[in-house]
């Protein structure tokens, strides 16, 4: 049985044996790293199967690194969860934006932080992927399991976006989107019913674990980020409508 590799990068010595103790007494296979570089070299040796980054390095804000894993070959495939300080919800916000998966505040719960890893693995599929004694598929997401339940169709089209749930892929004028899962749920949820208004309340309960472990700037966060990506493909176009105070609704077709 294969353990899931973590890589975990943090300089405080403190802070990296706790969380080194924590996820090796849970089951998991920890790397730590104290530097950028190192955890550069270590992810493009093998891939983990999550990342968790500290904001505060020595040789490299923790943002940076994030985005230069993500640029490396399968990066984007990896789970990352941000340490961040208590005080600095700047911090918190702006990994969010940049696509991360989850944040924990210091100081944390060493609990706490495994109770996250194994929640974003159930959800990525990671640690099934790295397990060779089990073929258990990844548990479906709030969306795909009530399109099971209600024999919804599994490929959802609706103008330019085309939305394939058995590859948990979307497709945006025939180009595919590269999207973290939080992106990938917000848009698949939006897609099952164009024109409904959902608010963000109801987007943390269909998207998110945990949703009282979030906060309505999650899902800004994560708007504004997967808007970026259908800039990308299309800027003279916005699929996504705001409604200031509300939430967010899939542009009907005229």
């Amino acid at each position: 049985m294969t353990k899931p590799r973590i890589l975990v990068v943090e300089d405080e010595p403190g802070i990296a044996d706790t969380i080194h103790y924590a996820l090796a007494s849970d089951g998991f296979e920890p790397r730590v790293c104290g530097t950028a570089r190192e955890a550069l070299e270590h992810f493009t040796a093998a891939l983990p199967a999550l990342a968790i980054l500290d904001v505060g390095l020595p040789d490299m804000n923790g943002f940076e690194l994030f985005r230069r894993l993500q640029d490396l070959p399968g990066g984007r495939q990896v789970p990352m969860l941000f340490l961040t300080a208590r005080s600095a919800e700047i911090d918190r916000v702006v990994g969010l934006e940049l696509g991360a998966d989850d944040y924990v505040a210091k100081p944390f719960s060493p609990r706490e932080l495994v109770a996250r890893v194994r929640t974003i693995l159930r959800r990525s599929g990671r640690a099934a992927a790295t397990d060779s004694d089990k073929k258990t598929p990844p548990a479906p997401t709030a969306q795909s399991q009530e399109a099971i339940d209600s024999g919804v169709k599994k490929s959802v089209r609706h103008g330019p976006l085309l939305l394939d749930e058995e590859r948990r892929l979307i497709r945006y004028h025939g180009q595919a989107l590269e999207l973290s899962r939080y992106e990938y749920g917000l848009l698949a949820a939006l897609m099952q019913r164009p024109g409904r208004v959902y608010t963000r309340d109801e987007l943390l309960e269909r998207v998110w674990d945990d949703p009282g472990e979030s906060f309505d700037r999650t899902v800004d966060a994560h708007i504004k980020t997967l808007r970026a990506k259908l800039r990308a493909v299309r800027d003279d176009e916005d699929p996504i409508r705001t409604l200031r105070g509300v939430g967010y609704a899939l542009r009907e077709e005229h």
